[in-house]
């Protein structure tokens, strides 16, 4: 059985971690929240079971434990930002400020990075645009796990899109979502729960389809969206494509199969053709376009019409993108974050070595 952890005492390991790396006190803090954001919002894959991986990769000298983060090029609505080999949750924050900065002036801000690591949830940084009333966007490229529609080769990463839209009485939407069939993080759940994969998210190295959960060790691939061309895999090739092109292409970060894996154990590409990891950021002022509470009062209508269409039976409601994120967020705030025991003894393992208490 799952165990349970308050958020305060995750937080107060978590920020011991990243403090233990060598981040600044405030960079710590931010990383922390940014980290456990995800075990909030149930999306446990991307939460601090990802921990010990951004430490390894620290101990292989591929995070700067305290960078120097700078825009390189910019006009007055874009922005070019070295991450300096920085935690991603940490760089990526912080470009998010970079294009609210540049909406408030411009109407619209959008920012480009490189040379950062994995960012955690897109839709931590999308958020950050709600409490000033933008339209927040982010994407990342990732680690090469997917083959394109029709490859047996892994070009592409799972190159998540979030957009956070502002609403009035009602929640905001927020759209949070991998383009392929399934994240890898929740691939590595299953490992960890010793199940298999349901079909459609993986193909053996000869592009047959598997649902052995540990296929990707055998030179399998994850599958874009839609799983196959018959059901739709092409648009997610598509959109992960896009992902790839804006963060790095646009950037100046490795793209394609030369981004540089999550996993420690394997070194990044010798022949690199950018800087690190590539993200890219959005911020639309609402004003720039309508009044905002006009805005908000038609996104309020919008809602609530979804919420009250038909459904088909045995399903008790439509759910509008961002529900079950914030009831999880709230439920888990009261009630605690649960873990599994192979999460647990991973930070178990972490405490030890670097002297943190964990309870």
């Amino acid at each position: 059985m799952d165990k349970v952890y308050s958020l305060a005492s995750l937080q107060k390991f978590t920020k011991e971690v990243f403090n233990r790396m060598g981040c600044p006190a405030d960079q710590a803090e931010l990383a922390t929240e940014v980290l456990l954001s995800a075990d909030l919002r149930g999306i446990d894959s991307h939460g601090i079971a990802r921990l010990s991986g951004y430490l390894r990769l620290w101990e292989a000298k591929r995070i700067n434990a305290n960078p120097v983060i700078r825009v390189v090029h910019e006009t007055p609505s874009t922005a070019v930002v070295d991450g300096d080999g920085g935690l991603g949750l940490v760089v990526a924050p912080k470009a998010m400020e970079i294009a609210i900065a540049k909406a408030k002036n411009a109407g619209t801000g959008w920012v480009a990075v490189k040379n950062s690591n994995h960012f955690g949830i897109a839709g931590y940084h999308a958020m950050k645009a709600l409490q000033h009333d933008m339209i927040g966007m982010a994407m990342t490229n990732a680690s090469p796990l997917v083959a394109p529609t029709f490859a047996v080769e892994r070009l592409l990463g799972t190159n998540p899109i979030a957009v956070a839209i502002p609403a009035g009485k009602q929640p905001a939407f927020v759209a949070d979502f991998a383009t392929t069939t399934a994240a890898n993080g929740k691939l590595e759940i299953l490992q960890r729960k010793n199940l298999d994969a349901p079909v459609g998210w993986i193909q053996k190295k000869n592009g047959e389809p598997s649902t052995n959960a540990h296929e990707l060790k055998d030179g399998g691939a994850l599958i874009p969206l839609g799983s196959d061309r018959e059901h739709g895999s092409h648009k997610g090739y598509c959109l992960g494509a896009w992902v790839d092109i804006f963060s790095a292409v646009l950037s100046g970060a490795n793209y394609g199969p030369w981004v540089p894996p999550f996993v420690s154990f394997l070194s990044p590409p010798a022949d690199p053709v950018g800087d690190g990891i590539g993200h890219f950021f959005g911020a639309l002022r609402v004003d720039a376009f309508r009044p905002a509470n006009e805005f908000k009062d038609h996104m309020d209508n919008w809602i609530g019409r979804f919420r009250s269409a038909k459904t088909i039976d045995g399903e008790p409601r439509v759910l509008i993108p961002g529900d079950p994120e914030r009831e999880m967020s709230e439920a888990r705030t009261k009630n605690g974050i649960p873990l599994i025991d192979k999460v647990v003894e991973d930070l178990v393992g972490v405490a030890s070595k670097y002297n943190v208490q964990f309870s």
